[in-house]
């Protein structure tokens, strides 16, 4: 479909119809393709021909990560030959899952991005530096190339880390767009500053983030945000996106949300009950793939907590947004009596000024609440009181503190980068579940 005809820019109701049409194709395709959803639909009864509209979802039962790690392979809908990519996912909450993409899901993966680059102001000709890897296994470093080369834009596939390496590219190539993990933007700001690079005269004039929230609820930019966008005068665009879903849901210019690709997912939000919550409140996100060849997924639980806005945009789209995730299902907090997640610790210091880096751990308390201890490493002594003005800060913006200790930087530094993963180790949950 072209950009100029998308789905997104119909009614509401014209774009639920034709997800309707597309859950049906799907079901038929899980009906006769894949060994597990077979079993699942004999063993409920499950008739999909009476499976007409998205409300009927609830009579399907969730998948749900431990089932994708117990039985991996038979959600496998193509024989081995067909698989043409192999990917596994980070292992956020366990084990990693192993996906096989199909050619023809490389070319869902293009679209995908395709799209989510547009919706966020690329456009033929810009030149976009991916600061993200796009070995080891990663899909989402693939999808970026395969999205951009689709679109039609330049790019410069650097990979993570190294600010010098990043900076020297960007003054050779002079790219007008970044793509990376938005607290990295920081150190090679950090690393501008400190080796005499102008970067707010440089080539860069958008940012866009992945893996890291750079909005509260309200769509306001949170402190992390706040923080790159006052030293360095660029557009901030956040993304939401999973292996499982093998889509990215980008906000456009005006930064409410991000919107959903009708033709690649259904999106289903819901609570404590297992069934959906009305619009605009808080839920489990649960997504349904629609267009995957090799590993479909029917009502899989992300973890991720989330809302959905069906108000049109003011970009014109009248597709379901999401709002910036609250945090993971699985992580949340209890902290003398308040409820949190990871992101808004983070939040806290990753707008800290004085901190190098820092590892949070969560363990079970003989109170039957949770026990946070934030370790951090500095940038260089300081003439005050760290720990106690750590503590001031948690509780300004979250009413309670953890508690705080000071390693040296180096020793956080080997926590947060081991050596198989590929995301920075930020957040650690030892509580027995």
């Amino acid at each position: 479909m072209a950009l100029n005809q998308d789905i997104e820019f119909q009614t509401a109701d014209a774009i639920k119809e034709f997800q309707e049409r597309k859950l049906h194709e799907a079901l038929d395709y899980l009906a006769a393709n894949s060994p597990y959803y077979r079993r699942m639909f004999q063993s409920y009864s499950i008739d999909v021909e009476k499976i007409r509209h998205i409300e009927d979802l609830v009579k399907i039962p969730f998948t749900e990560k431990k089932d994708l790690q117990l039985f991996n392979e038979d959600f496998l809908c193509v024989p081995k030959e067909k698989v043409i990519d192999y990917i596994t996912t980070s292992g956020t909450l366990g084990d990693p899952v192993t996906f096989c993409c199909t050619d023809k899901d490389l070319d869902r993966l293009a679209f995908n991005e395709r799209k989510s680059f547009h919706c966020a102001g690329v456009r033929p000709g810009n030149v976009v530096q991916l600061m993200t890897t796009i070995d080891k296994r990663f899909m989402a470093g693939l999808a970026y190339f395969l999205g951009l080369r689709a679109l039609g834009a330049g790019v410069i596939r650097v990979g993570n880390g190294i600010p010098e390496l990043q900076w020297d590219t960007i003054q050779r190539i002079k790219p007008d767009t970044i793509m990376c993990v938005p607290s990295f933007i920081l150190r090679l700001i950090q690393y501008a500053e400190e080796h005499g690079i102008d970067y707010r005269k440089s080539s860069i004039k958008k940012i866009i983030g992945i893996g890291e929230g750079l909005r509260n609820q309200d769509f306001s930019l949170n402190l992390l945000g706040s923080k790159i966008k006052e030293k360095w005068d660029v557009e901030l665009y956040a993304t939401y996106s999973s292996t499982e879903m093998g889509a990215t849901f980008s906000e456009c210019r005006y930064g409410c949300g991000g919107h959903v690709h009708p033709e690649l997912i259904i999106v289903e939000i819901i609570g404590e009950d297992g069934l959906p919550v009305r619009d605009g409140e808080e839920g489990e996100i649960v997504v349904t793939t629609l267009g995957v060849e090799g590993m479909p997924l029917l009502r899989f639980r992300t973890g991720d907590i989330a809302a959905k806005i069906v108000e049109p945009c003011k970009c014109g789209r009248n597709s379901y947004r999401l709002t910036p995730l609250v945090g993971r299902k699985n992580n949340m907090i209890k902290l003398k009596g308040t409820t949190l997640y990871p992101p808004a610790i983070n939040d806290v210091l990753d707008n800290t000024e004085y901190l190098a880096n820092y590892v949070i751990y969560v363990q079970d308390s003989e109170a039957g609440t949770d026990d946070v201890i934030v370790k951090v490493g500095l940038k260089a002594e300081q003439d005050f009181d760290v720990v106690k003005e750590l503590k001031d800060r948690f509780r300004s913006r979250l009413r309670v503190a953890p508690k705080v200790e000071i390693l040296p930087a180096d020793e956080i530094q080997k926590i947060n980068f081991p050596a198989k993963s590929r995301k920075p180790v930020k957040f650690i949950d030892l509580r027995k579940k």
